[in-house]
């Protein structure tokens, strides 16, 4: 199915000026951080050719499509969460202070964004009300954030990548800057063939991981594989 801004016409229609789109690569990574892409548009009707959920795209198509988005007009940042603020806080909180940190810098690049279009169909950007048995540090974490990002309004959008024009630019800039992070960390644990495998849980990085254990930036608050137990999240 090809992209469209049927779901950013909708929130444009309806008096958002900016809506941002948002993906996120690398959460079920075994290393590395995880990274959440955000590209927030104006009301428009064009965008690049060829545009498509980032999966679905090679390689070199992929850093084509990346540079092509960077002249496009149109405000896009990543953000990150490392691995020990993924094993510190869990995956979910990770992507969530990841994303924040995006929209932060998309903000202070391009302007206020009045609605986020989120892939998948659970909205794990929302702040979460706080209970008793929230992590201190989790909740703390939001006070870093001016309330214009924390609270933007959050429409989920299944298979978003795939049909959201916004949301697919978010995932294509999010898998070039991920992808050439654990190339590039690949040289200082090339045993664990993260160049190829981007610190997914390939059979050569699995092997690797029973021959040599897991290294810092292994998130050691999963069950790795090759480590005796299954992963997890």
């Amino acid at each position: 199915m090809p992209v469209s801004l049927h779901h950013e016409q909708a929130l444009w229609d309806g008096g958002a000026t900016t809506v941002a789109g948002i993906d996120e690569v690398g959460r079920g990574a075994l290393a590395g951080p995880v990274c959440v892409g955000v590209c927030a548009l104006r009301r428009t009707a064009v965008w690049p050719e060829g545009l498509a959920d980032s999966k679905k795209m090679t390689a070199r198509a992929r850093e084509t499509m990346a540079a092509h988005l960077a002249s496009f007009g149109h405000a896009r940042a990543v953000g990150e969460a490392t691995v020990a603020e993924i094993n510190t806080y869990g995956i979910v909180a990770a992507l969530r202070l990841a994303a924040l940190r995006a929209l932060t810098e998309v903000t202070h690049c391009g302007g206020r964004v009045d609605a986020v279009l989120l892939d998948g169909t659970h909205d794990w950007l929302t702040k979460p009300v706080a209970t008793l048995m929230d992590h201190e540090g989790d909740e703390g974490m939001h006070h870093d954030f001016p309330p214009e990002v924390v609270d933007v309004p959050v429409s989920t959008v299944r298979r978003g990548d795939d049909v959201s024009v916004a949301i697919a630019a978010a995932s294509v800039v999010a898998k070039v800057h991920r992808d050439a992070m654990m190339v590039s960390l690949a040289q200082q644990h090339p045993e664990y063939s993260w160049s190829s495998n981007k610190g997914y849980g390939s059979a050569a990085h699995i092997a690797a991981l029973r021959e040599h254990g897991p290294t810092v930036l292994h998130r050691t608050s999963w069950r790795l594989p090759g480590t005796g137990e299954d992963a997890r999240g």
